[in-house]
């Protein structure tokens, strides 16, 4: 239905079917246009250039991806080149030089994971996480951690990374947090432009990160965080570009940041990738997909997929051994806990071998699902005698 705005990717890789989407999203056409139109307007405007992207190119994806967000205000929109640049920016903001308790999940992504795990090293910083399983008490459990000890900041996803369920209610764990001071940051990676999301009631309250290498599909490099409304934080690590716009007023000599989103800005970074997003979102515009229509299209990739998993009754990849909460309230792929991760990787490597692409999370293999997919090509058929990666025990 829509394979069409995929014909490059598609022609490059003949008779994959391509279930690693959640991880890299196939490009549409329309960003090698974006591509080189980036390079002309680089050779155009040369030493301008600057001045050209904020004043174009900046402001317009703000405003797209605000009303998508239905965000109130576009300029709260800062970019970044990866969502853990934007992150460690604000993690600067907590005062480090005394006791820090950040509260998270054990579901975050590597980046994250990795970085709250280095800084739990540290003598006077504690990091609390809460098992997102069972999902289904996974918010009350959260918000009554929350509620019971204090946290200088609190980190959680809108969709887990190694399962795809998606939290029942962000609003209500943003609006639990009572302290002010409390900095809240809500991962919505897996969930821009695959759910539909409003972040206009905690617009004032957290910061919302997400990007383009997944379901906006603009490729790797624009990545964006939605600064909360009068946000004051002045972050330690900080670049040239926090002072684009309109400035705070030096006060003795104080370094100066702007009074809006780009407060938390970085520095100079490839352009190109802002480009792609663009043209993406432009695309999805001329076609009357809305956040809403896809996701429709993706839930019924989901259905056909089980419909046609569940004939061969694998011992493994069936229903027993899906994550899955809410179906209606699920990012867009399907996780199965397996009983190992050799087993895991072995029937991934599998899968590759068949030309059916994949991807694992320790013991829990994805499956995503995108536009470009064609339900009723799906051919699982391999997969009927793959059954000697376990045994009757791991069963």
């Amino acid at each position: 239905m829509y394979q069409h705005l995929y014909s490059r990717f598609l022609k490059a890789n003949p008779g994959k079917q391509h279930f690693a989407c959640h991880s890299h999203y196939y490009w549409p056409d329309i960003t090698r246009e974006a591509q080189l139109k980036y390079w002309d307007d680089s050779a155009r405007y040369a030493d301008q250039k600057w001045d050209y992207f904020f004043t174009d190119c900046v402001p317009d994806l703000q405003k797209r991806i605000a009303k998508i967000l239905n965000a109130p205000d576009p300029q709260q929109c800062v970019f970044g080149p990866n969502t853990h640049e934007l992150l460690y920016r604000i993690l600067t903001c907590l005062d480090l030089g005394k006791p820090v308790n950040i509260l998270t999940t054990d579901s975050e992504f590597h980046s994250f994971s990795r970085q709250a795990a280095r800084l739990d090293e540290l003598a006077n910083i504690t990091v609390k996480r809460v098992p997102s399983f069972p999902f289904e008490t996974f918010q009350q459990r959260f918000i009554d951690e929350i509620k019971t000890n204090h946290y200088d900041m609190v980190f959680f996803s809108q969709v887990f990374f190694n399962s795809g369920v998606a939290v029942d209610d962000v609003d209500a764990i943003v609006h639990s947090v009572e302290d002010p001071n409390t900095i809240v940051v809500v991962d919505g990676y897996h969930g821009f432009m695959a759910i539909p999301t409003d972040i206009s009631q905690i617009s004032d309250r957290a910061f919302y990160l997400s990007g383009s290498y997944k379901y906006a599909q603009g490729g790797e490099g624009a990545c964006f965080a939605f600064v909360p409304n009068g946000c004051e934080l002045r972050p330690v690590y900080t670049g040239w570009f926090a002072e684009f716009g309109e400035l705070s007023a030096a006060n003795q000599g104080e370094v100066t940041y702007s009074k809006n989103g780009m407060r938390f800005a970085g520095a100079t970074m490839d352009f190109s990738a802002l480009y792609r997003l663009r043209a993406v979102l432009q695309m999805f515009q001329q076609n009357s997909l809305s956040v809403a229509s896809i996701n429709q299209y993706i839930k019924s990739c989901q259905m056909a997929f089980m419909e046609t998993l569940s004939k061969l009754q694998h011992p493994l990849l069936n229903e027993d051994h899906l994550l899955l909460n809410d179906f209606n309230r699920h990012g867009h792929f399907l996780t199965y806990e397996l009983p190992s991760q050799d087993v895991t990787e072995s029937l991934s490597c599998y899968l590759r071998e068949q030309r059916i692409m994949t991807d694992y999370r320790a013991n829990r293999l994805r499956f995503g699902f995108a536009l470009y997919h064609n339900p009723e090509s799906y051919d699982l058929s391999c997969l009927a005698t793959a059954t000697n990666f376990i045994t009757e025990d791991e069963c």
